[in-house]
């Protein structure tokens, strides 16, 4: 059986795509011509006496690109390797058992394929699993049912593993918002008390192989529209970022995770720091199974960068948005491109009351 055989006998019925619901453009599948140059931030570092040169290299590589990774993150490896195990297990389920957590429109919780839920050309060639992850709301009936329902029953444990993998993520992701403050010359507690009450969603995207590797994306073109994306890819590789004109790739490492700045944290630095424009190539011959830890404001917050970011020099780049209403542009009316923020905002002030 063939990779485009192998893929389709997970599909359900309904999501029967052919290869052409896949196939990019041309100049979206050019490849890559060299590595991306990030640097690999030591975090032990920070809490030490280098805390300014991690300060230094944060500010180079958002000024240039967005993204970079870190080691010595906090976050046990033994936990990402059990989070990730499960991970593998969910999606090597027959298809009709990851149905069961089918994700329904306007949830971000459950299964997909390619989200052919939502679009029908130019897919990504990937299978979804997603979990949204609350403040104080996690213990809820509804969790319980969900991870039962996608994992049987060794659902406590798996659940358990995945709390505590985003506790973990959103004590790291605070000590680098923290880190991007100091970076802009903000009250080192200003982005940590923002983010304090946050939501986070954790993605897990499969992407099989594909023989026809060139011809379409694990994931297209895009910035996140979120605030932070915290990733842990396995060693197959497959990310690449737009930098200097050019698709550079991610180099996997196995003790580090990748950071990347989304939209929304573009518009709180009153675009210093732009959002990193990413996507994802797929393999010929091996799957590559990455988890994805979305860093959300609460969906009440108000995006504003702080006041000494704005300035007679530099006026206003965005206007004030609640994260709800970018949230719900990009499920609604628009599919995340990398130019999302900047439509949004074409889009709110067309809709704003004169």
């Amino acid at each position: 059986m063939d990779s485009n055989a192998a893929f389709d006998k997970f599909l359900y019925p309904n999501f029967s795509k052919k290869l052409e619901n896949f196939i990019r453009s041309k100049e979206e599948n050019t490849s890559p011509n060299e590595e991306l140059n990030e640097p690999v931030i030591d975090l032990g570092g920070f809490h030490g006496s280098g805390a300014g040169a991690t300060v230094d290299l944060v500010r180079a590589a958002c000024l240039s690109h967005g993204l970079f990774q870190v080691t010595n993150h906090g976050v046990d490896l033994e936990l990402v390797n059990s989070v990730y195990g499960h991970v593998n297990i969910f999606f090597d389920l027959p298809i009709d058992a990851k149905m069961r957590v089918h994700r329904v429109p306007g949830s971000f919780s459950g299964y997909s394929f390619a989200n052919a839920d939502r679009f029908t050309l130019n897919l990504p060639w990937k299978e979804i699993f997603s979990c949204v992850f609350r403040e104080g709301g996690d213990d809820s009936d509804e969790m319980h049912l969900f991870f039962e329902s996608a994992f049987g029953q060794e659902f406590e444990k798996i659940r358990l593993d995945f709390l505590k993998y985003c506790a973990a993520m959103k004590k790291l992701s605070l000590t680098i918002v923290e880190i991007l403050g100091m970076s802009l010359g903000v009250d080192k507690q200003y982005y940590k008390d923002f983010f304090e009450d946050n939501s986070s969603i954790l993605r897990c995207n499969s992407y099989p192989p594909c023989h026809e590797p060139g011809q379409t994306l694990g994931t297209g073109p895009h910035c996140d529209p979120t605030a932070l994306t915290i990733l842990y890819q396995d060693q197959v590789g497959g990310l690449e970022v737009l930098a200097d004109g050019l698709w550079k790739s991610v180099r996997p490492r196995p003790d580090a995770l990748v950071v990347n700045l989304g939209d929304t944290f573009s518009a709180l630095s009153n675009g210093v720091y732009k959002s990193c424009p990413h996507r994802v190539v797929v393999s010929k011959s091996m799957r590559r199974v990455s988890m994805v830890y979305f860093v959300c404001p609460s969906e009440e917050k108000v995006i504003k960068p702080p006041k000494n970011l704005v300035s007679s020099e530099r006026l206003r780049q965005y206007p004030d948005f609640k994260w709800l209403d970018f949230l719900n542009f990009t499920q609604k009316h628009y599919r995340v491109d990398v130019a999302t923020l900047q439509n949004f905002t074409k889009w709110l002030t067309s809709h704003q009351p004169t």
